[in-house]
């Protein structure tokens, strides 16, 4: 029985790293939180 639990254990931590070094959002693959846009914003420099 410990066996089984051992194994489980091991395959999930495998399966964990697995899904976190795939699933990064650095590179703009899509899906997961994309770096934010930067949008030009116009001000009016004179004032009133």
């Amino acid at each position: 029985m410990a066996e089984v639990v051992l194994f489980a254990a091991v395959l999930a931590l495998f399966g964990l790293a697995y899904w976190l070094s795939t699933g990064s959002d650095d590179d703009n693959g899509g899906g997961g939180l994309m770096q934010p846009v930067l949008v030009p914003i116009r001000v009016n420099r004179r004032s009133s």
